[in-house]
């Protein structure tokens, strides 16, 4: 069974940092693309950034500088590093994967398998 399982996140103070991870089981992480999406109380979930088979990269404007997607096949699991917080960061992340290369890197429709996400609070 196709399985997707985020770690790491938590209550941080602006300007910190946190390391999100999203662990694959089931099938091989590194034949999909992957993308990190967030959804805030009240607002439509948005892209994060995405990461397809050959490493090319895609950030939403508000985290470029900030958060670096990254993936490490042997473990199978892609990570989100989130630099420099800020409270308009605080939502609940989530990360998916999609085989469906056509409609391009970051379309949140195109993205079948999704994990159950994990709170970030960004605070002081």
């Amino acid at each position: 069974q196709l399985q997707l399982v985020e770690s790491g996140g938590g209550l941080v103070q602006p300007g910190g940092s946190l390391r999100l991870a999203c662990a694959a089981s089931g099938f091989n992480l590194g034949n999909y693309y992957i993308g990190w999406f967030r959804q805030a109380p009240g607002k439509e979930r948005e892209r994060v950034s995405c990461i397809n088979t050959g490493g090319d990269t895609n950030y939403v404007d508000s985290v470029k500088g900030r958060f670096t997607i990254s993936r490490d096949n042997a473990k199978n699991t892609v990570y989100l590093q989130m630099n420099s917080l800020k409270p308009e960061d605080t939502a609940i992340y989530y990360c998916a994967a999609t085989g469906r290369f056509r409609f391009g890197l970051c379309i949140i429709a195109a993205y079948d398998y999704w994990g159950q996400g994990t709170q970030v609070t960004v605070s002081s």
